[in-house]
């Protein structure tokens, strides 16, 4: 490899604004695991989906305020029609394709960050896809998870705010 070709990927990996500090891990860590633990309060089956919405908050680009209002709204359109599609097609590959067609078509008039749509699809894939699980039931404790997560991380990083490095 030569000089030139490892400046161009050091540039491509190495951070100039907002690089990862102790200070981030053991804010994000800490976040993370009540998450878990709040889920796990609530005896929600699958208390990690809170914990990993919880790192996905916590670590958003843009104000996480903002984007987990959006969040929130595609995890219940995804639980919904996950819910739906996994009572009467479970597993079903293709009807899960028209399903994520129809979420983007649905939220498109809307004009909705593709925050949302990810993840709508996210929580239906989730849902519908997981074998042996009842529809509703999984889609119930799936939106329940994620709005913990959401719900934690929110508060959290209200409480305990993250440093803006530059």
């Amino acid at each position: 490899m030569t000089t030139a070709a490892i400046d161009r990927l050091r540039n491509l990996i190495v951070a100039r604004k907002n690089p990862v500090s102790a200070r981030h891990a053991a804010r994000t860590a800490a976040i993370a695991v009540v998450s878990f633990l709040v889920a796990k309060l609530f005896r929600l089956p699958e208390a990690y989906w809170a914990a990993v919405t919880t790192l996905i908050v916590v670590q958003s680009p843009v104000r996480a305020m903002s984007i987990s209002a959006q969040y929130f709204a595609g995890t219940a359109l995804g639980a919904a029609l996950g819910g739906w599609a996994g009572t009467y097609f479970p597993g079903n590959v293709f009807v899960f394709g028209v399903c994520v067609l129809l979420i983007g078509i649905f939220l498109a008039p809307f004009r909705v960050e593709r925050s949302a749509y990810r993840y709508a699809s996210i929580t239906l894939a989730t849902v519908m896809l997981v074998p042996s699980h009842s529809g509703w039931v999984t889609a119930l404790h799936r939106f329940f998870e994620v709005s913990v997560g959401i719900a934690v991380g929110l508060t959290i990083s209200a409480i305990w705010p993250e440093r803006s490095v530059e």
